[in-house]
């Protein structure tokens, strides 16, 4: 037997117990005569003492025999800080070269070190918190669905590429030379097919691939919490998974959420926060200006179709500060050009435009957005959509620089009413905002089958998603189950009839065999699991993360394979100057 216990199970109940420990040597230190080492697992640390001269290093794997005695210096900040164990006996079990950095709570590693030694990293008690509440959240959904009478049922990762969303992984196939699997990037087609094959309630934790631009919460491969009913409208949709998301806090965060969650339709939403996941834990609202800034002599405002603002309690920013502030606005990622500010400070209200407009009219702005002494109105101007999102970029920034967003606190809500479609000037056709299987609203059937533009543009999708502290966990809708609507879609989105029957004859044919209405939605486990834990990235809840070039620097991945290999998949190497 290696172990009897763990490295963080005893307690001052077990002293006197003689016991059997094994695990890593944290760290070993000599102090007035004596040795004092801690053993970790991932179950904890163990503060190990003797007399003896003992020989061990950082990292090394050793097993020890001792007894629980009760610790002279307690470590209150530890679980097994009341005890210490007396060593008797010590076993190297493996010796270990020193690490390239330490392994503790806050490592002095940089982030490129620790992810090519990844698996010295995932020793360290925040990883191992990290994934353990990945585990916990995990078991959660299972013993919840599985309870709501879901069945977990694989489909699978080989699959026909559709390249209308993001850009597909492709996997050549040697059997079939020239041909192409494609890696997932969702099981939609095959959920709603198990659907008409009449499995009611289905789920799965699957792994889906995209080929994207990667960022802190996005990864190439990514597993989602995926789920689809039959016989329901929205409302079933929404109450089912409310109650999975407020059973997930409540089991694994002691956390209540509010019963029932708020809903915000899209429109709302950017109007009044720039943004379709919108953070509703501050306010800073967006208030529109228009009618009162329009027309008086400021050309930047006359000429703009819509003028924004927020309000921040920022009065005491200097004229330095508010430059910055402006440049800040003005970089690529915002791309506005330029701010207008209303300042009410101590000595009265002050603002950048003050020559273009009157008190009273400056004041209007101020009674508008609720603005009172030592806060500061931020005007933006412009295209309507594009300037709303600029306001709520800058209402996020705003929100982090004042310390209103903690982590700790949790405000989640369902955006509603989406546009089922977006046109792009650029192409000259609609794009289906979610999915081609997103059916619209029943009360917008009529101008869905309408041939005008703008009475396309009005229909909303039957759709739903999941939004957390102002990130997007999850999102559904209710999916076309006939194939005639199918068909229509297919038709609004410049797909051709050959087309779709090529790429998604399979599913259309499908509905002429009886389809029942069905429904579902997808949350980002990834997500879930960084949010839950109160952080913005996923790598720490992810056991080996790629890097922002999609790279697994561990194992040197993706990297050239054999010629052989390549001639066997009938593949040219590309050169490479």
């Amino acid at each position: 037997m290696y172990r009897t216990h763990t490295c963080g199970e005893l307690r001052i109940s077990d002293a006197g117990r003689k016991v059997t420990l094994a695990g890593w040597v944290q760290k070993a230190r000599k102090l007035g005569g004596m040795t004092f080492i801690d053993l970790r697992d991932r179950y904890g640390i163990t503060q190990l003492v003797t007399e003896e001269e003992i020989e061990v290093g950082r990292e090394w794997v050793i097993q020890v025999e001792g007894q629980v005695v009760e610790r002279q210096s307690k470590n209150p900040k530890m679980d097994t800080g009341d005890i210490e164990i007396k060593i008797e006996k010590v076993n190297v079990l493996n010796k270990a070269q020193t690490p390239p950095f330490t392994i503790e709570e806050v490592s002095d590693g940089g982030e490129d070190i620790r992810a090519k030694y990844r698996y010295l990293d995932l020793r360290r008690a925040p990883l191992q918190r990290a994934l353990a509440l990945r585990h916990r959240l995990a078991q959660e959904i299972r013993t919840y669905l599985d309870g709501k009478g879901f069945m977990e049922i694989e489909t699978p990762y080989l699959i026909k590429s559709t390249p209308e969303g993001a850009r597909d992984f492709v996997v050549p196939s040697r059997m079939n030379p020239g041909e192409f699997y494609a890696l997932p990037q969702s099981p939609q087609t095959f959920k709603q097919l198990l659907m008409v094959a009449g499995y009611d309630r289905y789920f799965q934790i699957v792994r889906c691939f995209r080929d994207e631009d990667l960022r802190a919460d996005r990864q190439p491969e990514f597993p989602q919490i995926d789920c689809e009913m039959s016989f329901v409208e929205q409302e079933d949709v929404l109450n089912m998974f409310e109650g999975m998301m407020r059973s997930m806090f409540k089991n694994a965060l002691g956390v209540d959420i509010p019963d029932p969650l708020p809903r915000m339709s899209w429109y709302d939403a950017m109007d009044n926060y720039g943004s379709d996941k919108p953070d509703v834990r501050f306010g800073m609202e967006i208030h529109e200006i228009t009618d009162l800034v329009k027309g008086c002599g400021f050309s930047v405002f006359d000429s703009a179709e819509y003028v924004g603002a927020i309000c921040a309690p920022v009065a005491e920013y200097t004229r330095k500060q508010i430059d910055e502030l402006t440049e800040w606005v003005k970089r690529p990622q915002v791309g506005a050009k330029g701010l207008v500010y209303i300042k009410i400070g101590e000595e009265g209200t002050k603002s950048s435009v003050d020559k273009f407009y009157t008190p009273e009219q400056i004041q209007a702005v101020c009674d508008r957005l609720g603005a009172k002494k030592g806060d500061m109105v931020l005007i933006l101007c412009g295209a309507k959509r594009k300037t709303q999102t600029q306001l709520g970029v800058l209402r996020i920034e705003m929100g982090n620089r004042l310390g209103l967003r903690d982590p700790k606190v949790f405000a989640p809500l369902w955006i509603v009413d989406f546009p089922l479609l977006e046109w792009s000037d650029e192409d000259q056709r609609f794009y289906a905002m979610h999915h081609p299987f997103t059916a619209p609203k029943p009360e917008h059937e009529q101008w869905f089958y309408s041939d005008r533009k703008e009475d396309l543009e009005k229909v909303c999708a039957n759709a739903y998603d999941f939004v957390l502290n102002g990130t997007e966990l999850g999102g559904g809708s209710i999916r076309i189950h006939n194939a005639q609507m199918q068909q229509r879609m297919f038709e609004v989105l410049g797909i051709s009839k050959e087309d779709a029957e090529y790429k998604f004859g399979f599913i259309i044919n499908a509905f002429k065999f009886g389809a029942p209405p069905h429904g579902g939605l997808a949350f980002g486990f990834d997500r879930v699991c960084a949010l839950f834990g109160g952080q913005e990235t996923i790598r720490d809840y992810i056991a080996f993360p790629k890097n922002n070039q999609g790279r697994d620097v561990m194992i040197d991945s993706p990297s050239k394979i054999d010629q052989s290999q390549m001639d066997e998949l009938y593949l040219e190497s590309k050169a490479t100057e």
